[in-house]
Protein backbone atom coordinates (compact mmCIF):
# COMPACT_ATOMS: atom_id res chain seq x y z
CA UNK A 1 0.00 0.00 0.00
CA UNK A 2 1.14 3.31 -0.61
CA UNK A 3 2.38 5.89 1.79
CA UNK A 4 -0.14 8.81 1.61
CA UNK A 5 0.17 12.63 3.30
CA UNK A 6 -1.03 12.13 7.20
CA UNK A 7 -2.80 15.19 6.69
CA UNK A 8 -4.38 14.56 3.46
CA UNK A 9 -8.25 13.99 3.05
CA UNK A 10 -7.23 10.73 1.49
CA UNK A 11 -5.23 9.77 4.61
CA UNK A 12 -8.60 10.32 6.82
CA UNK A 13 -10.77 8.67 4.37
CA UNK A 14 -8.46 5.64 4.59
CA UNK A 15 -8.35 5.70 8.63
CA UNK A 16 -12.31 5.49 8.26
CA UNK A 17 -12.24 2.74 6.27
CA UNK A 18 -10.15 0.86 8.23
CA UNK A 19 -11.87 2.14 11.73
CA UNK A 20 -15.07 0.56 9.64
CA UNK A 21 -13.39 -2.68 9.02
CA UNK A 22 -12.45 -3.20 12.50
CA UNK A 23 -15.77 -2.37 13.79
CA UNK A 24 -17.31 -4.55 11.13
CA UNK A 25 -15.23 -7.62 12.26
CA UNK A 26 -16.49 -7.16 15.97
CA UNK A 27 -20.32 -7.12 14.03
CA UNK A 28 -19.44 -10.23 12.01
CA UNK A 29 -18.18 -11.97 15.51
CA UNK A 30 -21.48 -10.68 17.37
CA UNK A 31 -23.67 -12.10 14.77
CA UNK A 32 -21.64 -15.47 14.71
CA UNK A 33 -22.34 -15.66 18.95
CA UNK A 34 -26.04 -15.16 17.80
CA UNK A 35 -26.06 -17.77 15.04
CA UNK A 36 -24.22 -20.19 18.29
CA UNK A 37 -26.63 -18.96 20.67
CA UNK A 38 -29.85 -19.61 18.65
CA UNK A 39 -28.18 -23.38 18.01
CA UNK A 40 -27.48 -23.58 21.36
CA UNK A 41 -31.14 -22.67 22.59
CA UNK A 42 -32.97 -25.11 20.81
CA UNK A 43 -31.32 -28.08 22.82
CA UNK A 44 -33.59 -26.74 25.72
CA UNK A 45 -36.69 -27.62 24.17
CA UNK A 46 -35.83 -30.85 22.62
CA UNK A 47 -34.69 -32.05 26.09
CA UNK A 48 -37.80 -31.28 28.00
CA UNK A 49 -39.83 -32.95 25.04
CA UNK A 50 -37.58 -35.99 25.82
CA UNK A 51 -38.29 -36.03 29.55
CA UNK A 52 -41.93 -35.58 29.05
CA UNK A 53 -42.21 -38.75 26.68
CA UNK A 54 -39.94 -40.34 29.41
CA UNK A 55 -42.76 -39.68 32.11
CA UNK A 56 -40.92 -36.09 32.96
CA UNK A 57 -42.35 -32.93 34.42
CA UNK A 58 -43.44 -30.47 31.18
CA UNK A 59 -42.13 -27.10 31.43
CA UNK A 60 -42.83 -24.28 29.08
CA UNK A 61 -42.66 -24.52 25.04
CA UNK A 62 -40.19 -22.88 23.48
CA UNK A 63 -40.23 -19.16 22.94
CA UNK A 64 -41.78 -17.98 19.60
CA UNK A 65 -38.51 -17.32 17.98
CA UNK A 66 -37.80 -21.42 18.23
CA UNK A 67 -40.92 -22.86 17.20
CA UNK A 68 -41.39 -23.97 13.52
CA UNK A 69 -39.90 -21.98 11.17
CA UNK A 70 -42.03 -19.50 8.81
CA UNK A 71 -43.79 -20.86 6.14
CA UNK A 72 -44.30 -17.42 3.89
CA UNK A 73 -41.60 -14.79 3.76
CA UNK A 74 -44.40 -12.03 5.07
CA UNK A 75 -44.10 -14.28 8.47
CA UNK A 76 -40.52 -12.75 9.14
CA UNK A 77 -41.98 -9.33 7.73
CA UNK A 78 -41.74 -8.25 11.78
CA UNK A 79 -41.37 -4.69 13.00
CA UNK A 80 -38.35 -4.07 14.64
CA UNK A 81 -40.07 -3.66 18.26
CA UNK A 82 -42.07 -6.78 17.68
CA UNK A 83 -38.86 -9.21 16.99
CA UNK A 84 -37.34 -11.67 19.73
CA UNK A 85 -34.78 -9.66 22.05
CA UNK A 86 -31.98 -11.79 21.06
CA UNK A 87 -28.82 -9.40 22.66
CA UNK A 88 -26.02 -10.71 19.89
CA UNK A 89 -28.13 -10.02 17.13
CA UNK A 90 -29.00 -6.47 18.59
CA UNK A 91 -25.27 -5.91 19.00
CA UNK A 92 -24.22 -6.96 15.85
CA UNK A 93 -26.86 -4.71 14.03
CA UNK A 94 -25.87 -1.70 16.04
CA UNK A 95 -22.08 -2.54 15.01
CA UNK A 96 -22.74 -2.53 11.61
CA UNK A 97 -25.05 0.61 11.86
CA UNK A 98 -21.56 2.14 13.58
CA UNK A 99 -19.70 0.37 10.83
CA UNK A 100 -21.85 1.76 8.73
CA UNK A 101 -21.06 5.48 9.26
CA UNK A 102 -17.40 5.44 9.14
CA UNK A 103 -17.24 3.61 5.82
CA UNK A 104 -19.89 6.25 4.45
CA UNK A 105 -17.50 9.22 5.96
CA UNK A 106 -14.66 7.53 4.21
CA UNK A 107 -16.50 6.96 1.20
CA UNK A 108 -17.21 10.27 0.78
CA UNK A 109 -14.17 11.77 2.05
CA UNK A 110 -12.49 10.37 -0.74
CA UNK A 111 -14.72 11.44 -3.10
CA UNK A 112 -13.54 15.39 -1.86
CA UNK A 113 -10.05 14.34 -1.68
CA UNK A 114 -10.75 13.17 -5.76
CA UNK A 115 -13.38 16.48 -6.13
CA UNK A 116 -15.07 13.42 -8.37
CA UNK A 117 -17.35 10.33 -7.53
CA UNK A 118 -15.46 7.90 -5.95
CA UNK A 119 -15.58 4.89 -8.20
CA UNK A 120 -12.98 5.65 -10.81
CA UNK A 121 -10.40 2.75 -9.97
CA UNK A 122 -10.99 -1.27 -8.59
CA UNK A 123 -10.37 0.23 -4.65
CA UNK A 124 -13.09 3.10 -5.41
CA UNK A 125 -15.58 0.58 -6.58
CA UNK A 126 -14.89 -1.64 -3.84
CA UNK A 127 -15.67 1.51 -1.17
CA UNK A 128 -18.81 2.46 -2.82
CA UNK A 129 -20.62 -1.44 -3.91
CA UNK A 130 -19.56 -2.70 -0.28
CA UNK A 131 -21.13 0.72 1.19
CA UNK A 132 -24.37 0.15 -0.59
CA UNK A 133 -24.10 -3.27 0.08
CA UNK A 134 -24.34 -2.32 3.51
CA UNK A 135 -26.97 0.28 3.13
CA UNK A 136 -29.26 -2.07 1.17
CA UNK A 137 -29.08 -5.08 3.96
CA UNK A 138 -29.67 -2.11 7.18
CA UNK A 139 -32.55 -0.92 5.10
CA UNK A 140 -34.10 -4.19 4.46
CA UNK A 141 -33.64 -4.95 8.57
CA UNK A 142 -36.40 -2.42 8.77
CA UNK A 143 -39.01 -4.73 6.71
CA UNK A 144 -37.62 -8.28 7.32
CA UNK A 145 -35.73 -10.03 10.36
CA UNK A 146 -32.80 -10.75 8.02
CA UNK A 147 -30.39 -10.59 11.18
CA UNK A 148 -29.79 -14.15 10.18
CA UNK A 149 -28.05 -13.28 7.84
CA UNK A 150 -25.57 -10.78 9.41
CA UNK A 151 -22.45 -13.61 9.36
CA UNK A 152 -22.52 -14.19 5.98
CA UNK A 153 -22.95 -10.66 4.58
CA UNK A 154 -21.14 -8.71 7.24
CA UNK A 155 -17.78 -11.44 6.64
CA UNK A 156 -18.43 -10.89 2.67
CA UNK A 157 -17.91 -7.15 3.38
CA UNK A 158 -14.84 -7.74 6.00
CA UNK A 159 -13.01 -10.15 3.19
CA UNK A 160 -13.83 -7.46 0.00
CA UNK A 161 -13.50 -3.93 1.73
CA UNK A 162 -10.38 -5.35 3.77
CA UNK A 163 -8.99 -6.74 0.54
CA UNK A 164 -9.83 -4.17 -1.79
CA UNK A 165 -7.84 -1.71 0.99
CA UNK A 166 -4.96 -4.01 1.06
CA UNK A 167 -4.22 -4.73 -2.64
CA UNK A 168 -6.44 -2.36 -4.62
CA UNK A 169 -5.75 1.01 -2.80
CA UNK A 170 -4.14 3.73 -5.00
CA UNK A 171 -3.77 7.49 -4.32
CA UNK A 172 -6.00 9.77 -6.00
CA UNK A 173 -5.50 10.46 -9.57
CA UNK A 174 -7.49 12.45 -12.49
CA UNK A 175 -10.21 10.31 -13.97
CA UNK A 176 -9.49 9.03 -17.16
CA UNK A 177 -11.10 10.65 -20.52
CA UNK A 178 -13.55 7.80 -20.94
CA UNK A 179 -14.70 7.75 -17.58
CA UNK A 180 -15.66 12.23 -17.50
CA UNK A 181 -19.15 11.48 -17.76
CA UNK A 182 -22.75 12.01 -16.00
CA UNK A 183 -23.37 8.15 -16.97
CA UNK A 184 -20.26 7.14 -14.76
CA UNK A 185 -22.48 7.99 -11.71
CA UNK A 186 -25.08 6.37 -13.40
CA UNK A 187 -23.81 3.27 -14.51
CA UNK A 188 -21.42 2.44 -11.66
CA UNK A 189 -24.38 3.08 -8.97
CA UNK A 190 -27.19 1.03 -10.59
CA UNK A 191 -24.80 -1.72 -10.84
CA UNK A 192 -23.44 -1.41 -7.35
CA UNK A 193 -26.79 -1.03 -6.39
CA UNK A 194 -28.01 -4.54 -8.37
CA UNK A 195 -24.70 -5.98 -6.67
CA UNK A 196 -26.04 -5.50 -3.47
CA UNK A 197 -29.21 -6.97 -4.35
CA UNK A 198 -27.62 -9.83 -5.50
CA UNK A 199 -25.36 -10.24 -2.47
CA UNK A 200 -28.51 -10.71 -0.33
CA UNK A 201 -30.30 -12.87 -2.51
CA UNK A 202 -27.51 -15.30 -2.44
CA UNK A 203 -27.34 -15.40 1.31
CA UNK A 204 -30.99 -16.18 1.20
CA UNK A 205 -30.33 -18.97 -1.33
CA UNK A 206 -27.22 -20.45 0.54
CA UNK A 207 -29.60 -20.52 3.58
CA UNK A 208 -32.44 -21.95 1.45
CA UNK A 209 -29.93 -24.94 0.36
CA UNK A 210 -29.13 -25.34 4.19
CA UNK A 211 -32.79 -25.91 4.81
CA UNK A 212 -33.35 -28.26 1.87
CA UNK A 213 -30.77 -30.60 3.37
CA UNK A 214 -32.10 -30.37 6.46
CA UNK A 215 -35.21 -31.24 5.04
CA UNK A 216 -34.19 -34.28 3.25
CA UNK A 217 -32.33 -35.88 6.09
CA UNK A 218 -35.65 -35.65 7.83
CA UNK A 219 -37.46 -37.32 5.31
CA UNK A 220 -34.82 -40.39 5.65
CA UNK A 221 -35.10 -40.49 9.70
CA UNK A 222 -37.36 -42.41 11.90
CA UNK A 223 -40.71 -40.88 13.28
CA UNK A 224 -38.83 -40.85 16.69
CA UNK A 225 -35.63 -39.26 14.95
CA UNK A 226 -38.20 -36.37 13.95
CA UNK A 227 -39.91 -35.96 17.24
CA UNK A 228 -36.59 -35.25 18.27
CA UNK A 229 -34.61 -33.34 15.39
CA UNK A 230 -30.53 -32.70 16.91
CA UNK A 231 -30.09 -29.54 17.95
CA UNK A 232 -29.25 -26.48 14.83
CA UNK A 233 -29.48 -23.31 14.40
CA UNK A 234 -31.72 -24.03 10.97
CA UNK A 235 -34.49 -24.87 13.62
CA UNK A 236 -34.86 -21.24 13.98
CA UNK A 237 -34.68 -19.78 10.63
CA UNK A 238 -37.40 -19.60 7.90
CA UNK A 239 -38.01 -22.45 5.97
CA UNK A 240 -37.01 -23.47 2.53
CA UNK A 241 -39.70 -22.25 0.63
CA UNK A 242 -40.14 -19.09 2.36
CA UNK A 243 -35.91 -18.19 1.87
CA UNK A 244 -36.57 -18.92 -2.14
CA UNK A 245 -39.88 -16.39 -2.07
CA UNK A 246 -37.55 -13.89 -0.16
CA UNK A 247 -34.33 -14.61 -2.30
CA UNK A 248 -36.67 -14.33 -5.72
CA UNK A 249 -38.08 -11.06 -4.22
CA UNK A 250 -34.71 -9.61 -4.08
CA UNK A 251 -33.28 -10.79 -7.20
CA UNK A 252 -36.09 -9.80 -9.38
CA UNK A 253 -35.36 -6.33 -8.08
CA UNK A 254 -31.83 -6.43 -8.58
CA UNK A 255 -32.25 -7.84 -12.41
CA UNK A 256 -34.50 -4.83 -13.07
CA UNK A 257 -31.41 -2.68 -12.09
CA UNK A 258 -28.58 -4.92 -13.76
CA UNK A 259 -31.17 -4.87 -17.22
CA UNK A 260 -30.53 -1.14 -16.58
CA UNK A 261 -26.86 -1.41 -16.28
CA UNK A 262 -26.30 -2.56 -19.77
CA UNK A 263 -28.75 -0.12 -21.58
CA UNK A 264 -26.97 3.23 -19.94
CA UNK A 265 -23.44 1.26 -20.40
CA UNK A 266 -24.28 0.47 -23.73
CA UNK A 267 -25.40 4.32 -24.00
CA UNK A 268 -22.37 5.26 -22.71
CA UNK A 269 -20.21 3.07 -24.97
CA UNK A 270 -21.63 4.79 -27.66
CA UNK A 271 -21.00 8.33 -26.33
CA UNK A 272 -17.47 7.19 -25.77
CA UNK A 273 -16.19 4.96 -28.52
CA UNK A 274 -19.03 4.75 -30.92
CA UNK A 275 -20.48 1.99 -30.99
CA UNK A 276 -23.13 0.80 -28.36
CA UNK A 277 -21.27 -3.08 -28.54
CA UNK A 278 -18.21 -4.14 -29.15
CA UNK A 279 -17.87 -7.98 -27.55
CA UNK A 280 -15.15 -6.29 -25.24
CA UNK A 281 -14.63 -8.40 -22.26
CA UNK A 282 -16.55 -6.65 -19.61
CA UNK A 283 -18.93 -6.35 -21.76
CA UNK A 284 -19.82 -9.71 -22.16
CA UNK A 285 -19.42 -10.80 -18.81
CA UNK A 286 -22.15 -7.98 -17.90
CA UNK A 287 -24.43 -9.59 -20.36
CA UNK A 288 -23.62 -13.25 -19.30
CA UNK A 289 -24.58 -12.05 -15.55
CA UNK A 290 -27.83 -10.85 -17.16
CA UNK A 291 -28.76 -14.47 -18.52
CA UNK A 292 -27.98 -16.17 -15.59
CA UNK A 293 -30.06 -14.33 -13.67
CA UNK A 294 -32.40 -14.29 -16.91
CA UNK A 295 -32.70 -17.97 -16.07
CA UNK A 296 -32.95 -17.61 -12.61
CA UNK A 297 -36.06 -15.81 -12.67
CA UNK A 298 -37.38 -18.45 -15.73
CA UNK A 299 -36.41 -21.25 -13.70
CA UNK A 300 -38.42 -20.14 -10.77
CA UNK A 301 -41.54 -20.38 -13.24
CA UNK A 302 -40.65 -23.58 -14.81
CA UNK A 303 -41.75 -26.96 -13.18
CA UNK A 304 -39.02 -29.02 -11.60
CA UNK A 305 -36.90 -26.15 -11.29
CA UNK A 306 -37.56 -24.73 -7.70
CA UNK A 307 -36.39 -25.52 -5.02
CA UNK A 308 -31.84 -26.51 -4.95
CA UNK A 309 -31.51 -26.01 -8.44
CA UNK A 310 -33.46 -22.24 -8.80
CA UNK A 311 -30.98 -21.69 -5.49
CA UNK A 312 -28.08 -22.64 -7.27
CA UNK A 313 -28.42 -20.61 -10.08
CA UNK A 314 -28.68 -17.54 -7.91
CA UNK A 315 -25.64 -17.99 -6.13
CA UNK A 316 -23.76 -19.13 -9.41
CA UNK A 317 -25.16 -15.70 -10.63
CA UNK A 318 -23.40 -13.62 -7.51
CA UNK A 319 -20.06 -15.59 -7.80
CA UNK A 320 -20.26 -14.81 -11.74
CA UNK A 321 -20.47 -10.89 -10.36
CA UNK A 322 -17.66 -11.15 -8.15
CA UNK A 323 -15.40 -13.13 -11.05
CA UNK A 324 -16.70 -9.93 -12.99
CA UNK A 325 -15.36 -7.74 -10.49
CA UNK A 326 -11.98 -9.12 -9.72
CA UNK A 327 -10.55 -11.38 -11.76
CA UNK A 328 -12.01 -9.74 -15.17
CA UNK A 329 -10.84 -6.34 -13.94
CA UNK A 330 -7.41 -7.72 -12.97
CA UNK A 331 -6.58 -10.43 -15.85
CA UNK A 332 -8.56 -9.29 -19.00
CA UNK A 333 -7.13 -6.53 -21.01
CA UNK A 334 -9.60 -4.37 -22.82
CA UNK A 335 -11.63 -0.89 -22.97
CA UNK A 336 -12.90 -1.18 -19.71
CA UNK A 337 -9.65 -1.66 -17.68
CA UNK A 338 -9.67 1.30 -15.02
CA UNK A 339 -8.91 -0.83 -11.99
CA UNK A 340 -5.82 1.71 -11.26
CA UNK A 341 -3.40 -0.97 -10.55
CA UNK A 342 -0.27 -1.18 -12.58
Amino acid sequence: MNDVDPLSLDSISLLLVWTAIATYVLAFVAFTIDLAQRAARTTAPQRERELAGAGGPVRTPAPPDLQDPPESPDSIRVPPSQRPRLLWARIGTSLTALAFVFHLAGTVTRGIAAERVPWANMYEFALTGTVLIVAVYLAVLRRYDLRFLGAFLIGMIVLLLGGATISFYVEVVPLMDPLKSIWLVIHVFVASLATALFAIACGISITQLLQNRKARRLARTSTDARRTPRSSVLNTLPAADALETLAYRFAIVGFMFWTFTLIAGAIWANDSWGRYWGFDVKEVWTFVIWVLYAGYIHARATRGWRGSPSAWLSIVGFVAVLFNFTIVNMYFQGLHSYSGLS
